[in-house]
C-alpha cells in the first residue's frame, strides 16, 4: 500500500497540469496513467491562448515554442456557388500575445509537462498503472486500487482522489453524482489526408448534401473530421472505402488526384457524448474535465475547459492540502467556480447541434446556397465585427483561471 496526499487518476492534459501545479505548491501528488506512453493518434491537439499564457506563467513557454507545431489563426468556410471562403473567426483580431491556436501533437505536450513535473520532489507519475476501483470506506473515497501492465495490483490511499480519466471515468459509476445526458445528432470520423503548400491554411469547413467535413491544417497533412449521423458508423463501414473517398472529392473538389484513404483502418470513430455530472464531488473525490462534463467536439474546446478546471482545482486545493486543513467546502468551491462556464459552453454546443449540425446532416443546410445559410453565418457575412466573437470564446472561454502563486516560475 502507498500513501499520497493527492491521487490524480488519468495522465491527460487536465491530470498532468493539476499534478504539476500541486507538486510545485509543495503537495505530494501521484498521477496514474494506464498507458505506457502518451502516443495516441487523433487525440485533441489544440492548445488555446489561455493554456499558452499559462505555460508562460509556469516558465514553460520557451520549451513549448520549440515543439513541432502549426499555428491556426482563422476558421473559414466556402460559401456560395463559387466556393468563396468566408472567415468565421479571425484570431489575429484578438489583442493578446497569443492570437492563434497551437496545433501540437498531444504526446509532445504531455511529455513536456511530465518532464517539468519530474523536477519536483513531490511529483510522482506512474505509467502503465490503471486505477481499477475506488476505495470507499464509511461513505468516503480514500484512494484507488490499481493494476500495472505487469499484472501487479495494489492500493494508493490519498487525502483526495481527483478523477481526470475522461468520459469513461470510474467516478461515473457513483449514482450520487447524477449524470445528466444530452442527445447528440452525430458521431465523428477522424482521419488524415495529404495537404499541398498551395492549399488553404487554417481550419476549413465544408457542408453540402448532408455531408459535413472539417480540415485542420497540420502543415503537410490535414487532420480531417467528417460528421456522420449518430449510430451509422457500422453500416457505413460495410461499404467500400473508395465510396467515401469519392464523397470527399465531391465535397472538396481540389482533393481530386490525391491518395486519400486506403482502407477503413485509416478512419477512427469518436462516439460523441455531451453530458455533465450534477455533482462533481463526494467526500474524498473530485471530478474535473471530461470525467465531470463530456464535451462535444464542436469548437474544439474540451481540452481548454479541462485545463482550466485543473487550474481552478489547484488554486482551491493547494494550500489546504499542504496545510492538512482540506474540507468539503474547498472541494465544493471548485464546482461552483467552473459550473457556469460548463453550462454556458454546453448550451452553445447544444444550440449548434440543433440549428446547424442536425439540419446539415439532414441536408437542410447547403453552403453553396447563400440563402440557406444559418443565421449566424449570414450575420458574419454582413457584419465583420461579429467575426471576433467566435475566436474570443474559443480562446478564453467564459472565464480564465489563475494558478496558485506557489506554482509560478
Amino acid at each position: 500500500m502507498t500513501r499520497t496526499t493527492a491521487c490524480v487518476v488519468g495522465g491527460g492534459p487536465a491530470g498532468m497540469i493539476l499534478g504539476l501545479l500541486l507538486a510545485r505548491a509543495g503537495v505530494d501528488v501521484t498521477i496514474l496513467e494506464k498507458h505506457g506512453d502518451f502516443l495516441r493518434d487523433f487525440r485533441g491537439d489544440t492548445v488555446h491562448p489561455t493554456t499558452l499564457a499559462l505555460l508562460d506563467e509556469l516558465g514553460l513557454g520557451e520549451r513549448f515554442a520549440q515543439l513541432p507545431q502549426r499555428r491556426v489563426d482563422r476558421a473559414q468556410v466556402p460559401v456560395g456557388p463559387e466556393g468563396e471562403f468566408l472567415t468565421l473567426g479571425d484570431f489575429t483580431q484578438l489583442r493578446t500575445r497569443y492570437n492563434y491556436i497551437a496545433m501540437v501533437p498531444q504526446w509532445d505536450f504531455l511529455d513536456l509537462l511530465a518532464s517539468a513535473g519530474a523536477r519536483e520532489p513531490t511529483f510522482h507519475l506512474r505509467m502503465s498503472t490503471e486505477a481499477t476501483s475506488l476505495i470507499r470506506e464509511r461513505g468516503r473515497v480514500n484512494g484507488v486500487r490499481y493494476r500495472t501492465g505487469d499484472g501487479e495490483t495494489g492500493e494508493i490511499r490519498a487525502t483526495i482522489t481527483v478523477a481526470c480519466d475522461g468520459r469513461d471515468s470510474l467516478a461515473r459509476e457513483l449514482p450520487e453524482l447524477g449524470l445528466k445526458d444530452f442527445s447528440t445528432p452525430m458521431d465523428v470520423w477522424w482521419f488524415r489526408i495529404p495537404r499541398l503548400p498551395r492549399d488553404t491554411e487554417g481550419i476549413v469547413a465544408k457542408m453540402s448534401n448532408g455531408r459535413f467535413t472539417f480540415l485542420i491544417d497540420r502543415g503537410d497533412y490535414y487532420q480531417a473530421a467528417s460528421l456522420i449521423p449518430k449510430g451509422t458508423d457500422a453500416a457505413s463501414r460495410a461499404r467500400p472505402v473508395e465510396e467515401f473517398n469519392r464523397t470527399l472529392v465531391d465535397l472538396l473538389p481540389w482533393l481530386a488526384g490525391r491518395e486519400l484513404l486506403r482502407d477503413w483502418d485509416d478512419v477512427k470513430l469518436l462516439s460523441v457524448k455531451l453530458d455533465r455530472m450534477r455533482r462533481w464531488h463526494v467526500p474524498g473525490l473530485l471530478c474535473i474535465g471530461d470525467a465531470a462534463h463530456a464535451m462535444s467536439p464542436v469548437g474544439g474546446v474540451g481540452i481548454n475547459l479541462a485545463v482550466q478546471d485543473a487550474v481552478a482545482a489547484a488554486r482551491h486545493l493547494a494550500a489546504p492540502l499542504r496545510d492538512g486543513t482540506l474540507g468539503r467546502a474547498n472541494v465544493a468551491a471548485i464546482q461552483r467556480r467552473r459550473w457556469p462556464t460548463t453550462v454556458l459552453i454546453q448550451g452553445l454546443q447544444r444550440a449548434i447541434h440543433r440549428n446547424v449540425v442536425g439540419p446539415a446532416l439532414a441536408g437542410e443546410i447547403d453552403f453553396s446556397d447563400a440563402a440557406r445559410l444559418p443565421l449566424p453565418l449570414r450575420i458574419a457575412q454582413r457584419v465583420p465585427w461579429a467575426r471576433r466573437i467566435p475566436p474570443y470564446l474559443l480562446a478564453y472561454g467564459a472565464m480564465r483561471e489563475r494558478p496558485p502563486a506557489a506554482a509560478l516560475r
